[in-house]
């Protein structure tokens, strides 16, 4: 690797648009570069490294504030990693949430498509379902709208 990156090299590196790096910068997130006589950023060795580090939370679905907890401990190798123990335990669980989530949603498109078998748009179950935005015939309390059930 060169001795300095810019921002465009530490984009392609790491597949993070520059726009996110200099937002990630502004967060706190990555420490600002130095600079060269001319003003452009110039990143070093921890500045991929760490970008890597969130790249990878963020692949993982960890929220920004689970990444700068996690960064937190990263800064402080002498910490107990309970902590990083309990984040991604929270992920998990909020990953499981959406796996309901999303099979909640799945069955209820696939009983709409299911009702549906062709015709005229007028009679269309799909797009009468979808035009109910009250959700009063949604069958699965997960996707129904509160208070509102099955029609």
């Amino acid at each position: 690797m060169a001795r300095h990156l810019s921002i465009g090299d530490l984009a392609r590196a790491t597949g993070v648009k520059a726009t996110t790096i200099r937002w990630y910068e502004a967060e706190g997130l990555l420490p600002s570069p130095a600079r060269t006589e001319g003003g452009h950023r110039a990143y070093g060795q921890a500045h991929l490294d760490r970008l890597g580090f969130v790249r990878h939370a963020r692949e993982l679905g960890f929220p920004m504030p689970a990444i700068r907890e996690l960064l937190g401990l990263a800064d402080q190798p002498d910490r107990d990693c309970g902590a990083a123990h309990g984040v991604a335990t929270a992920q998990i669980a909020a990953i499981d949430e959406k796996l309901e989530r999303l099979r909640a949603l799945r069955a209820e498109l696939a009983r709409v498509a299911e009702a549906c078998r062709g015709g005229r748009a007028a009679e269309c179950r799909i797009l009468e379902v979808l035009a109910d935005h009250r959700h009063g015939r949604c069958t699965d309390p997960l996707h129904a709208a509160p208070g509102a059930g099955p029609a």
